[in-house]
């Protein structure tokens, strides 16, 4: 891998452009009927417009200014996926939110450089926010403000604002997986649900200090990896490795190191 993992501000400036892009496609369909459907397969999976439109969007502007970059897509797939400079896009991260009209919801876009991400930016175009990360830091921008982000840097896990997505077992955690949240979560002060990678970015800025998630997909982390570390923050598998394309998708994110390992011990504890 290439020492050199500092993107250009070209490249910056373009992950805007694709998140301004998927705006344009998510915001006017949220809370206005977006007609919705299943993915194949068992489980209920949905999809609608606005994640096909954002992405078609998206992957427009990639292949017209970058087209020897490749992309990886929730909706479209894979193209040219072995190239250098990659682009990881989740249109609409939280669809369940967004069908439901929750602004928990947001449009994910890392750029990965031989397969390691060094840009990523989480929109939440509803409640007009966006995190971006990189490895010089992370920023948060809202109405047009922009300030660092910082995590809480929290080390203690019974003072722990800890968040997931849906700990059930009828959701995406399996039994097993549900035991391990739990173990984490009995010894926090709180524990929010349904955030989604809304969660995240309240990581970054110190409204959360946890989140374990599971059955998570290259396209659902990708992004926010730069915004966890560029804000101080910690992010890797449930084993403390850092994060691949393991297909268990088991995540946590956390404020500090200290609160990082704490939250790991537990997960290993019988």
């Amino acid at each position: 891998m290439s020492d050199d993992l500092h993107p250009s501000k070209e490249f910056l400036t373009f992950a805007h452009r694709l998140a301004d892009a998927a705006r344009a496609q998510t915001l006017p369909r949220f809370r206005a009927g977006a007609a919705v459907s299943s993915k194949a397969g068992v489980l209920f999976d949905p999809v609608t417009d606005a994640d096909r439109e954002a992405e078609r969007a998206q992957r427009r502007l990639i292949n017209a200014h970058y087209p020897a970059h490749g992309i990886v897509g929730e909706e479209f797939g894979r193209e040219r996926e072995t190239a250098e400079w990659r682009w990881v896009l989740d249109p609409v991260d939280g669809t369940r939110a967004f069908i439901c009209g929750i602004a928990s919801w947001a449009t994910l876009i890392a750029l990965e450089r031989e397969a390691r991400p060094v840009i990523g930016v989480i929109d939440q175009p509803f409640t007009d926010e966006r995190w971006t990360g990189t490895p010089d830091g992370a920023f948060y921008v809202r109405g047009g403000a922009e300030r660092a982000c910082k995590t809480s840097g929290l080390e203690d896990l019974t003072r722990a604002r800890i968040s997931t997505t849906d700990p059930r077992r009828a959701g995406y955690f399996t039994g097993e997986e549900v035991d391990a949240f739990e173990r984490v979560a009995a010894l926090s002060q709180l524990a929010r649900f349904s955030l989604d990678a809304y969660a995240y970015g309240l990581l970054a800025i110190g409204e959360l200090d946890l989140v374990m998630e599971t059955s998570l997909k290259h396209h659902d982390y990708a992004a926010l990896i730069p915004v966890i570390e560029g804000a101080g923050g910690v992010v890797t598998d449930w084993r403390g490795e850092r994060l691949g394309e393991d297909p268990s998708g088991r995540i946590i994110a956390a404020a500090s190191p200290a609160l990082h390992a704490a939250a790991l011990e537990r997960i290993a504890a019988d």
